[in-house]
C-alpha cells in the first residue's frame, strides 16, 4: 500500500467536459485566422472552436516584430529568382508567389467593402519593395533579373538603376557614406506593401468572435489528438489557467501552431505524417531606435542572402508600420535554438525525433552542412559584427541608434526523400489525412503573404465534394475575382483587380 498517496479532493468526482463542434482550429494565428473566415463566408453554419495557448492572439509568427517578411510578393525577394549555371535567371517560383500574394489581396478586398476589415490602413500600406545589390557580379545578375522580369504582367513597372544619383533620392541612408566607385544597382516596385500581420490576425478573429457559432478559447493547450471509432477526431484540451480538461469532438481539425504543429500532428497518429521532421531557426533584428534615421527610409530593401543561409534570413533594411507607427528593422539575424516556438520548449526538437523521421532528419542534415556552419557562425556574431553587417546596406550606421530585438522562431520542413533519405524544404506544406479529416501546415517562407491560396487549396483538398459544389464556386469568385486565373497571363485581369485592391486597401 502507498501511504504517501494524498487524494486531490478539489479534482476528484469531476468529469471532465466534453463538447462537439463542427472544425478546431489549433493556433490563433493568420492562418486559423484567415481559414476560419474562409469557412464563415462559404459556409456561414459550420460550427468553430479556435484553441490558443497564449493568453492572446497572433503572438507568435504572426506578430508584426516576430515575421521575418511582411508582404512577400517576389517583387524584391532575391532568393525566389536564383541565378542559373548560364546566366540566366529562373523567375518560376515569383511568378507564381505573386499570383498568390495577389490572392490574398483581393480577398482582404472583399473583406473591406463587406465591412469586416475596417480600418485597412492599420494592417496594410503601400511601401516601395527594392532590391539592391554591390559588386559588379551581383550588378550584372540584378540587370539580367530585371530584364527578364519586366516582360511578365505581374512584374510591370519595375523600375531599374545603377544611377547614384537616382539611388540617394530612393535610399538617402544606404547612399550616405559609401564610396562613389563601388559598383551597386537596385530595382524598384511602387506597388509593394508593408502587411502587418498581426494587425490583420487579431481583426480577423475579432470579426469571428462576434458570430454566434464561433468560439475562440484562449490560454488552452492541446494535449493530445486521437481518432474516433466514428471517424470524428477528439481533442483533449487544457486550460491552462483553471487546469481544467475538456475532450472535444471535432469532424475536420486544422493544425495551425507554427512550428508547434509538427509535435501535434504526430500526436493524430495518420500515416501521412510519417517520416516529417523539422528543422528550426531563430533570430534576431537590429531596430531603429532614433526616430530622426526611421523618417529618412521608406522602402523595403532586400539583398542577396549569404551561402547557406535560409530564405527568412535574408538581409533587407525594411520599413514597417506597427501599432500606427513607422519603424525601421535590419536582418534578421539567424540563430539556432531546439525551441519549435518563440515562447515554447527546448524539448521541443527532441519530442518530435521519432523512428519514422529520424532517418530523414539525420540525412538532411549531412547534406546541409553549409547551413549548419552559417547557423554556428550566426550564433557567434558579437554586436559589432552585427553593425558591420547593417554597414554594408548603410555605411553611416551607429550602433547606439540601434537596439536588438529577438524575432520569432521558424521550423523549417525535414521530409522523406528516395535519393537522398531526407530533404530539407523551405517553402510550406500542407499534411492531411487520406479522408481530409485533419490537415496540418508545416514550414514557414512565404507562409502569412500566401496564406489565402494555401487556405482555399485547403478547403479543396479537405472539402473535395462542397468545393466543387456551384455554390462554393460563386461565392469564391466573388471574392476572388481572379481564381482560377493566371493574372500573369492576362494584363487587363492583373491592372483591374490591382486597381480596385488599390482603391478599397487605400494604397497610395
Amino acid at each position: 500500500m502507498n501511504v504517501n498517496f494524498v487524494p486531490n479532493f478539489k479534482t476528484m468526482g469531476k468529469k471532465t467536459k466534453k463538447s462537439e463542434v463542427d472544425v478546431v482550429l489549433i493556433g490563433a494565428g493568420i492562418m486559423s485566422a484567415t481559414l476560419g473566415t474562409l469557412i464563415n463566408e462559404l459556409s456561414p453554419d459550420i460550427n468553430i472552436e479556435i484553441i490558443e495557448r497564449l493568453d492572446v492572439v497572433a503572438a507568435e509568427s504572426s506578430d508584426a516584430w516576430n515575421n521575418a517578411g511582411t508582404g512577400h510578393s517576389a517583387l524584391c525577394e532575391l532568393n525566389y529568382t536564383p541565378e542559373q549555371a548560364n546566366g540566366t535567371v529562373k523567375i518560376d517560383k515569383a511568378i507564381n508567389i505573386a499570383e498568390q500574394f495577389e490572392i490574398s489581396k483581393q480577398f482582404w478586398t472583399h473583406l473591406v467593402e463587406k465591412g469586416i476589415l475596417t480600418k485597412p490602413a492599420e494592417f496594410i500600406r503601400q511601401v516601395p519593395h527594392m532590391s539592391a545589390v554591390f559588386g559588379e557580379k551581383d550588378v550584372k545578375f540584378l540587370r539580367t533579373r530585371f530584364e527578364t522580369l519586366q516582360k511578365e504582367n505581374l512584374f510591370k513597372g519595375m523600375i531599374y538603376t545603377e544611377d547614384k544619383e537616382t539611388l540617394k533620392d530612393w535610399v538617402p541612408l544606404m547612399m550616405d557614406g559609401r564610396d562613389e566607385t563601388e559598383a551597386m544597382a537596385a530595382t524598384r516596385m511602387e506597388i509593394g506593401t508593408d502587411v502587418n500581420f498581426g494587425a490583420l490576425t487579431k481583426e480577423l478573429i475579432k470579426h469571428l468572435q462576434e458570430k454566434e457559432n464561433i468560439t475562440l478559447s484562449l490560454n488552452h493547450e492541446v494535449r493530445d489528438i486521437e481518432r474516433e471509432d466514428d471517424g470524428r477526431w477528439e481533442v483533449e484540451v487544457k486550460d491552462l489557467k483553471t487546469g481544467e480538461k475538456r475532450e472535444i469532438k471535432a469532424r475536420f481539425v486544422f493544425i495551425g501552431a507554427g512550428g508547434r504543429s509538427l509535435l501535434l500532428l504526430e500526436k493524430s497518429g495518420i500515416p501521412e505524417a510519417k517520416g516529417y521532421g523539422g528543422f528550426p531557426v531563430g533570430g534576431q533584428w537590429l531596430r531603429c531606435k532614433n526616430d530622426a534615421i526611421i523618417k529618412q527610409h521608406h522602402a523595403k530593401v532586400y539583398g542577396k542572402a549569404s551561402v547557406g543561409a535560409p530564405p527568412m534570413s535574408v538581409p533587407h533594411l525594411d520599413t514597417r508600420y506597427i501599432d500606427g507607427k513607422q519603424a525601421l528593422l535590419f536582418g534578421p539575424y539567424a540563430g539556432f535554438s531546439t525551441k519549435f516556438l518563440k515562447k515554447g520548449s527546448y524539448f521541443d526538437l527532441p519530442a518530435s525525433i521519432k523512428l519514422s523521421n529520424i532517418r530523414p532528419m539525420i540525412s538532411a542534415g549531412l547534406d546541409n552542412m553549409d547551413l549548419t556552419k552559417y547557423l554556428i557562425t550566426e550564433v557567434m556574431k558579437s554586436p559589432a559584427d552585427k553593425l558591420n553587417a547593417l554597414k554594408q546596406f548603410m555605411p553611416s550606421a551607429k550602433m547606439e541608434d540601434w537596439g536588438i530585438e529577438v524575432a520569432g522562431q521558424r521550423v523549417q520542413v525535414i521530409k522523406k526523400d528516395p535519393k537522398h533519405g531526407g530533404i530539407l524544404e523551405f517553402g510550406t506544406e500542407i499534411v492531411s489525412s487520406a479522408d481530409g479529416s485533419i490537415a496540418a501546415l508545416l514550414g514557414a517562407s512565404p507562409g502569412a503573404s500566401t496564406s489565402v491560396p494555401i487556405m482555399i487549396n485547403l478547403l479543396k483538398k479537405c472539402f473535395p465534394e462542397r468545393a466543387k459544389s456551384d455554390d462554393y464556386r460563386k461565392k469564391l469568385r466573388e471574392m476572388i475575382p481572379s481564381w482560377g486565373k493566371k493574372l500573369n497571363d492576362d494584363a487587363t485581369l492583373c491592372n483591374d483587380v490591382r486597381r480596385r485592391s488599390a482603391e478599397a486597401l487605400k494604397l497610395s
